[in-house]
């Protein structure tokens, strides 16, 4: 099994990839004339508007259910996997990923928010890739496509990789305990006892739909987010000489990296995708379930949430890590091959290690114990957004199997959420990152293909709306949206939504 899905991420993962989300996020820059720096205070006015409905989430919780989903392990362990495999100037790649990708992040939420449906038996909003394609590309099929990638995605590959770094997390403290026979694998009885509390509470969590992952991701997220970011901070401020030598060593590396050009550009592209999710097709979905005015709205709400996890969150984890030390680079995937080697040959890579022995360093045991409390909880947030995701797709093509299929389907995608959880914390870190990057790369493939497909076929709707939307902001009057003014068509949610005002 891992000989083929090294495989299908050799596909998946080739640099023509790597130059799509690049050249996607460069293109719809250019297109919106940079919004991510030119509305920048307006992301920020709008991330803290908290009006929601019985029916919608605000979109400060849509902000956060998404920053859930962003921040996770891949801001700690993936920033430790970029720099490893990478270099220190994969950092940098990682930087440029997140600005660009911050207007493919605007576009692909924005779309979301034009097409967006209320569930018929729920009565909450659902948006995302599927919805948009059927509605505005126009194409059921390719729809109905991405739903099944997204699903299997979201459902089958990623939630392993958050409770793997969990685990590890916890066992570099606790130690891994006694080696059993589980379910057909060695693994340490303490690791198990890991596994099965993180189960047990995603489990709790779920059964609440997106108002409870919502309620809860409000109240973790930006605590969990603020302490990381503070701890990064005074780690900086105590070792304030050495900070210029680190961003040298990012940005001197940049052109002639250590671990070869590919290589940077490759992984830091990868786990920067990975992290901030911009064109991967993800963020639309929370954006579909927040309560705004008009489409843009969210649209610019979710490209700052890019610049939080990229260029805040993954850039603390790496000044952290480049500032004590506390990595490796290792020229090949073959074990024991390092161009540099500051630690033990034996810690992982791709796992929390580097970054906890960066706190450990400064802090001493409180630094371990930190680092595995705010895994614990960036990756287990990150679980629930991925659940509702799975939960957002289920729903979509139980449109074509019959509503009473909805039931049965996301009974079926909890349970196999649990199991991948399960899985995915008692396996080794490398096995586990690889199916992961599968998950990314085919959703971002579809994504990034169909958005800028619909671009030209809709007339450049989402250049359309942001005009629209900066127009009514500099005149002062109310903010409204009526998709027939741009001669939108199956935009139901809104067109409904003027019929009964």
């Amino acid at each position: 099994m891992n000989d083929v899905v090294d495989w299908l991420n050799g596909i998946i993962w080739s640099p023509a990839l790597i130059y799509l989300c690049l050249g996607a996020g460069l293109f719809y820059s250019i297109m919106t004339r940079f919004v991510q720096l030119r509305l920048f205070g307006e992301m920020v006015r709008l991330v803290f508007n908290k009006t929601k409905s019985d029916d919608g989430i605000s979109s400060f919780q849509a902000f956060v259910v998404a920053l859930a989903n962003r921040v996770g392990v891949g801001n700690i362990a993936g920033v430790a996997a970029a720099i490893g495999f990478g270099g220190p100037s994969a950092v940098f790649w990682m930087w440029v990923v997140a600005f660009l990708g911050a207007s493919t992040a605007y576009a692909e939420s924005t779309l979301s928010q034009i097409y967006k449906e209320r569930d018929p038996i729920t009565g909450q909003y659902r948006g995302g890739p599927a919805y948009y394609f059927e509605k505005g590309l126009g194409q059921k099929w390719y729809a109905i496509l991405f739903a099944v990638a997204m699903i299997i995605s979201c459902g089958v590959f990623l939630p392993g990789v958050q409770a793997n770094g969990v685990a590890s997390a916890v066992t570099r403290i606790t130690g891994e305990g006694h080696l059993v026979n589980f379910l057909g694998l060695e693994v340490g009885t303490l690791r198990i006892a890991v596994m099965a509390v993180v189960v047990v509470a995603v489990g709790v969590i779920i059964l609440g739909g997106i108002k409870r992952i919502a309620s809860f991701a409000e109240i973790v997220v930006p605590f969990m987010a603020v302490g990381y970011i503070a701890l990064a901070l005074l780690i900086m401020f105590m070792n304030l000489d050495k900070i210029p030598a680190v961003f040298g060593l990012i940005m001197g590396d940049i052109f002639n990296p250590m671990a070869g050009f590919g290589a940077a550009i490759g992984w830091g592209v990868k786990r920067g995708v990975y992290s901030n999710e911009a064109g991967q097709g993800t963020g639309p979905h929370h954006s579909g379930a927040a309560e705004v005015d008009h489409p843009s709205q969210q649209g610019l709400v979710q490209a700052f949430s890019v610049y939080v996890d990229t260029l805040i969150v993954c850039t603390a984890t790496a000044f952290m890590i480049l500032t004590m030390g506390s990595y490796n680079v290792q020229g090949t995937l073959e074990s024991g091959q390092f161009i540099v080697q500051n630690i033990d040959s034996a810690v992982e890579i791709g796992t929390p290690a580097f970054t906890q022995m960066a706190l450990e360093t400064t802090f001493g045991s409180f630094g371990n114990y930190f680092i595995a409390v705010a895994i614990f909880f960036f990756a287990f947030t990150t679980i629930l957004a991925y659940y509702h995701i799975a939960e957002i797709n289920v729903v979509y093509l139980s449109r074509f199997l019959g509503r009473r299929s909805q039931k049965t389907g996301l009974t079926i995608a909890k349970i196999i959420i649990l199991i991948m959880v399960g899985y995915g914390a008692l396996n080794n870190a490398g096995a586990i990152w690889a199916w992961g990057d599968v998950g990314v790369g085919m959703t971002a493939w579809l994504n990034i293909i169909g958005i800028l497909i619909m671009f030209f076929m809709s007339s450049r709707i989402t250049m359309r709306m942001l005009a629209d939307y900066e127009a009514q902001r500099k005149s002062g009057q109310r903010i409204t949206f009526d998709p027939a003014k741009f001669g939108i068509k199956n935009a139901t949610f809104w067109e409904e939504r003027l019929k009964n005002k």
